[in-house]
């Protein structure tokens, strides 16, 4: 559970209140995580014999990797073992950064440095090797750099046999699903000297990447490997549904959340809140409307200024978007009608 409280201090009740919570939510947590380990895994020895067939083809997948393009692991269960055992076995000539896209927050930037790096590393020992001295040319980049630590990454006299892997296990996790990690990432495996593997899970991921990005920047290999393996690894950074609180706890979160955002904020809020209960047989209320009705009440003053409530309320799951019969996107409370008439009545 990830709360953000800040601009104002809680008071003792409702800081006491939270603790508990947060108290109760990770004893659930710890035992249903308990009983889940404890569960008895059901054709392991199928599983088992399905990953091993794939090793016959770690030697098309590394050809397929010399060749320039980046290998897209896709189908039913966990791929980490998989990918993790052919860098082990086939990439042992080239240096390997292994990301981890299923944590919630991922640092890109640092990623990158570290691919300059080693592809660095390499060069100097290639000088060794061929001069029989140490290369004491300065480092051809500069880390603070983006544009820089790219360009290195990219340069084209550095030879065709010199590159760097990086893996990256779910690269639709929640940590880098926007738009601007995605960009990164394609430009990370259009380096000339960058070499990617990449797992996905979620059956909307192609959504993420538009066509130059898929065919020019990615350059996908797409792999079909079903392993029908547990996401034992992926699912340890996930909370548990069952683990959440009933409609009371949910109410008193949400207000607790509210309480510590700005009146404007809260304004907005309860504006989506009214037109939901107003409107209850639509699917949510157009973001276009939000804005006029927000405006007209002068509790914003551009639609920059409701993007970041919007992104406030969304940081801390208070609402949900979703796209109505007519295309529009629209904004919904994730809460019953009672809830959402409790929580109104507490933030006024």
């Amino acid at each position: 559970m990830r709360m953000r409280l800040r601009k104002r201090s809680l008071g003792s009740q409702e800081t006491i209140f939270l603790l508990k919570k947060w108290a109760l939510h990770e004893k659930n947590q710890f035992e249903l995580r308990e009983v889940a380990a404890n569960i008895e895994p059901k054709h392991e020895k199928e599983v088992n014999d399905l990953i091993n067939s794939y090793k016959s083809l770690f030697s098309e997948w590394l050809f397929v990797l010399r060749c320039g393009f980046a290998l897209l692991m896709y189908g039913f269960g966990s791929k980490k073992a998989l990918i993790e055992d052919f860098a082990t076995r086939s990439l042992t000539e080239y240096s390997v950064v292994v990301v981890n896209g299923y944590l919630q927050s991922i640092n890109l930037k640092q990623v990158v440095i570290t691919l300059a790096e080693l592809l660095w590393d390499q060069l100097k020992l290639r000088r060794k090797t061929t001069s029989g001295n140490p290369s004491k040319i300065q480092q051809p980049f500069n880390p603070k750099s983006m544009d820089d630590l790219l360009a290195f990454l990219d340069k084209p006299d550095l030879g065709d046999e010199c590159f760097v892997c990086i893996i990256v296990h779910n690269i639709d996790g929640p940590g880098l699903r926007d738009s601007d990690s995605q960009q990164c990432l394609a430009s990370i495996a259009a380096c000339s000297h960058v070499r990617m593997v990449a797992s996905i899970d979620h059956v909307n991921a192609p959504l993420l990447w538009d066509k130059k990005m898929v065919h020019t920047q990615f350059n996908w290999y797409w792999c079909h490997v079903p392993t029908f393996a547990p996401y034992k690894a992926e699912a340890m950074f996930f909370p548990f549904i069952l683990a959440h609180g009933g409609t009371a706890q949910s109410v008193k979160t949400a207000s607790i959340v509210l309480q510590s955002l700005t009146p404007n904020a809260q304004n907005v809020f309860k504006v989506l809140a009214e037109h939901q209960l107003a409107h209850s047989d639509e699917e949510g209320m157009p973001i276009n409307n939000l804005y006029t009705t927000s405006r007209e009440r002068f509790l914003v003053s551009s639609q920059v200024t409701l993007n970041s409530h919007l992104t406030e309320f969304k940081d801390h799951e208070l609402i949900k978007t979703k796209r109505n019969s007519d295309g529009q996107d629209c904004l919904c409370i994730p809460l019953t009608k009672e809830a959402l008439q409790k929580l109104i009545a507490e933030i006024i």
